[in-house]
């Protein structure tokens, strides 16, 4: 059958193109799509989601070269971004089972929130009276390095020399205390 008549009829959502196209590709895109993607179920379910666009979105269908280039750059579209998806899962699905694990090797550890606001307030107030101003008007405060300066009348440098200290002293102090991640939440 000729491409633009075939393109023509899934354009104007003709049933019987539609299900000769369907017919005719649907194995051989199926073939291809496994080979990128390896898993029969996932495969069909790209195959057939690819039709149903097709079917749905029928007036914005845009095919500049052959129908069949058209169909299989599809699949392969698809399955790369399925292969994407894929991946972010199981990066998550790592990241979150190393978290978990991190959790419980910690779990003597946890605090009631008082306990913790009360075991940092005592590393604050362990730091030298001006390391603890300036860390409190930037962490607690939230004011900018430049206006922490402005506002004592030093150096920017200095503020910032200061603000590392206190996080290198309290870092130091919480370690026993806290698993890593909450390191980074109370004193970012």
């Amino acid at each position: 059958m000729d491409d633009q008549y075939l393109i023509q009829g899934l354009k104007t959502k003709n049933k019987i193109v539609f299900d000769f196209v369907f017919h005719y590709y649907y194995s051989g895109l199926c073939a291809f799509a496994e080979r990128f993607v390896g898993d029969k179920n996932a495969v069909e379910d790209i195959v057939q989601d690819l039709f149903i666009t097709l079917w749905i979105k029928h007036n914005q269908i845009q095919i500049s070269s052959s129908l069949r280039n058209y169909l299989f750059t599809s699949v392969k579209n698809r399955s790369l971004d399925y292969l994407k998806k894929e991946k972010k899962k199981t990066q998550h699905l790592n990241s979150t089972n190393h978290l978990q694990n991190h959790s419980e090797n910690f779990s003597t550890f946890w605090f009631a929130e008082s306990e913790l606001e009360t075991l940092v307030e005592k590393s604050l107030n362990k730091l030298p009276a001006r390391c603890r101003e300036i860390f409190k008007l930037s962490r607690f405060e939230g004011f900018k390095n430049q206006e922490i300066a402005e506002q004592l009348g030093i150096s920017k440098r200095t503020i910032e020399l200061q603000i590392s200290n206190a996080l290198k002293f309290l870092r130091e102090d919480l370690k026993p205390y806290l698993p890593v991640f909450l390191f980074i939440f109370l004193l970012r």
